[in-house]
């Protein structure tokens, strides 16, 4: 799995690419290769508030049923309408598929990882 450089990584396998003073979110390769064959992708409204490492949506697969964390804050701009008829598009690109758009209210707020950060924290929770 890779994790692109320019992306900032969650510990809730979350990934952030911040554009100026707008955040994509989506989730990373091994959360959905954790989570299996996706299903269903809840949605927040565009206009929500979101904060950092609080639910704004969820993912349901064939294993199970997964919250989805904003690591920034801020306002949501645009949600990925595509996931509403083909939540398989996080199976076969996550690492290009954002799930919301967030005009960031603060970016520092949440915790987050670099790539190389990232791969060592999920090789230390996978145990591999």
């Amino acid at each position: 799995m890779s994790y692109p450089a320019n992306y900032r990584y969650t510990k809730s396998h979350q990934w952030v690419l911040l554009e100026g003073q707008t955040a994509s979110v989506g989730i990373t390769d091994y959360a959905q290769d954790t989570l299996g064959d996706i299903k269903f992708v809840e949605l927040p409204n565009v206009g929500q508030t979101v904060q950092p490492d609080t639910a704004f949506g969820s993912i349901e697969s064939v294993k199970s049923v997964s919250d989805v964390f904003s690591p920034v804050s801020g306002e949501v701009t645009a949600i990925n309408e595509a996931l509403k008829t083909k939540p398989e598009l996080l199976n076969q690109n996550a690492n290009d598929t954002w799930i919301i758009k967030v005009a960031v209210k603060d970016a520092t707020a949440g915790e987050t990882l670099s790539a190389s950060e990232y791969e060592q924290f999920i090789a230390e929770e996978s145990g591999t």
